[in-house]
């Protein structure tokens, strides 16, 4: 059988097994996507819309706000309603290997035994928005497992946490009362995307006081489009039912006819948009050498003939140079 042959054989056999509910083949797959393997994309095609897709469920806010607990602990919840719940934990880049430091994945191995629990850690890999770039994709191979319903946790890095509220359906901002949240949330935009806001350690000196301060940062935004504000204790799984119900009832409000038709039209153009600007950058630089470019460049900085800007800016021209006369070929 020729390498051709075999290219396709092996996504079909990957395809099957996530769709028969395979951990293995579901995990084989996500390293594939991540890396950008030649097959990824096949592999995506071959599952797309093939099951219903999960409601996804973002938690993001300043770091040591206990977002990795709060999952842990309502995924524990969804369990024994009989849900079966996919994880994505957004993790910091280990500087030695490039991958994951697999943090949340020790906080969250209570669920290791679970079969219908799929947790994957992901490195963010430079990403500045605090979700990898590929968070979506592997959102949708967790639709093809099966996952009911997929919670992804953002690495935690502040004002540059926004895009989470694209890659998906609820956004839950999580805060403390510890001094500097408020501040910190206000700058960084997080009220403005938060959709449930949730008061954690709420058994802590100060939870009064920050919740007032929320509430008055909110006083702003119209009556019907102010996030609850739920009080929890994750570490003694405190206020969890309240932020379920809360989540249950902003999935409710999704499904409206006036809202559920364009918010997905939205989202699927904003998932077309990224993976057309992923797809023409990486094409560009295999095409142009991007390495060698970019060394010649490193160089002129170093010389100090240029600066790290204005080397950016000229490698920006270039690609729309070579764009355009790619179109004016009719190529």
């Amino acid at each position: 059988m020729s390498a051709g042959a075999e290219a396709p054989a092996a996504v079909a056999s990957l395809a099957e097994g996530i769709l028969r509910g395979d951990p293995r083949m579901l995990a084989r797959a996500m390293t594939l996507v991540e890396n950008a393997a030649p097959e990824a994309e096949a592999i995506l095609e071959s599952l797309y819309g093939k099951k219903p897709a999960a409601p996804r469920v973002g938690f993001t806010g300043p770091p040591g706000a206990g977002k990795s607990t709060l999952v842990a602990e309502y995924a524990r919840l969804l369990r024994a309603e009989g849900v079966q719940v996919g994880v994505i934990a957004v993790d910091p880049t280990s500087p030695f290997t490039g991958g994951a430091i697999l943090g949340d994945r020790v906080r969250m191995n209570e669920h290791a035994t679970d079969d219908k629990v799929f947790i994957r850690s992901m490195a963010t890999r430079g990403s500045l928005g605090g979700l990898a770039a590929r968070t979506g994709e592997l959102c949708e191979l967790l639709d093809a497992w099966g996952s009911e319903v997929t919670l992804v946790e953002t690495v935690g890095v502040g004002q540059s946490e926004l895009d989470v509220a694209e890659a998906t359906d609820t956004t839950v901002v999580i805060l403390t009362p510890e001094s500097g949240d408020a501040i910190q949330a206000l700058k960084a935009g997080l009220m403005e995307i938060a959709e449930v806001i949730v008061l954690n350690k709420a058994d802590h000196v100060g939870a009064d006081a920050m919740e007032a301060a929320l509430r008055a940062s909110l006083a702003f935004r119209p009556e019907g489009s102010r996030p609850p504000i739920v009080r929890t204790v994750a570490t003694a799984r405190q206020g969890l039912d309240e932020l379920h119900q809360a989540l249950r009832e902003h999935r409710e409000a999704l499904a409206k006819p006036e809202i559920v038709g364009p918010r997905r039209r939205e989202k699927v153009r904003a998932r077309i948009r990224s993976a057309v600007r992923e797809g023409l950058l990486d094409a560009w630089l295999r095409r142009q050498g991007f390495e060698d470019v970019l060394d010649g460049v490193t160089d002129d900085v170093i010389a100090g003939r240029t600066s790290p800007y204005r080397a950016a800016r000229a490698l920006i021209e270039r690609m729309t140079r070579d764009g355009k006369r790619t179109n004016g070929n009719g190529n």
